[in-house]
């Protein structure tokens, strides 16, 4: 699987590009699945911004759905364990693009064990994963308690399918605890590699090659 890491979506051409790169032929040519789940283990999140995300209604940001994609489809990880895998997984191996929303990254990992979806991510050799915020946190060791948001005191473990942890959102403007400050101190405490990504970066891993994406601002941290 190749992955695209991203904090804030596809926001700028770079990335774009990035993408394309990635998929090997142009948006217009690639079929989607977009995956709304972290965003129901998020405090914060709503039915309205599950649907803004889903329908590409955000006024501020591009959201992932809007690109201009041959097809998007939408698949519910809390859904298919009610269905069976025998329906749910020609899908995904159809699809060329794994579009997955933020919202809580723990809870997005737990719903990706439940359903059987971590278990089909290692036959999908082609297929880019494309993650916002939690939907990039969620294939990393750990995330840091700083945002575990729905059981503050269970655990902050992922799926650790890439060997470092993301700081997303960085100098996100009214968020206070998401300064370049927060994020060295958050650096400190997690104890792995790290990066620190604004919405306008993101980080490529393909056949185990980091590259950073970016038109905006970033820091890497070493482990502590």
């Amino acid at each position: 699987m190749k992955l695209l890491l991203t904090s804030g979506g596809i926001t700028n051409d770079s990335i774009r590009n990035a993408l394309e790169r990635m998929l090997g032929k142009p948006i217009g040519e690639a079929n989607a699945l977009f995956v709304p789940t972290a965003q129901w283990g998020q405090p914060a999140c709503s039915p309205t911004t599950a649907f803004n995300s889903t329908a590409d209604t955000w006024p501020s940001h591009t959201s992932m759905t809007g690109l201009g994609w041959k097809s998007v489809g939408l698949l519910e990880l809390t859904a298919l364990p009610s269905i069976g895998a025998e329906r749910w997984r020609p899908w995904v191996l159809a699809a060329d693009v794994l579009l997955v929303d933020g919202g809580e990254a723990v809870y997005l990992a737990e719903w990706m064990r439940r359903s059987g979806l971590a278990a089909v991510l290692p036959e999908l050799d082609d297929t880019v994963w494309v993650g916002v915020s939690a939907g990039s946190m969620v294939m990393t060791p750990r995330i840091g308690p700083e945002f575990v948001d729905r059981d503050p005191d269970g655990g902050d473990e992922t799926l650790g399918l890439v060997d470092f942890a993301i700081f997303p959102h960085l100098d996100y403007p009214g968020w206070d605890e998401n300064t370049l400050e927060c994020a060295r101190e958050w650096a400190a405490r997690i104890g792995i590699p790290s990066y620190a990504i604004d919405d306008q970066t993101a980080i490529s891993v393909v056949d185990g090659v980091v590259e950073v994406i970016s038109e905006g601002h970033w820091e890497q941290f070493p482990a502590a």
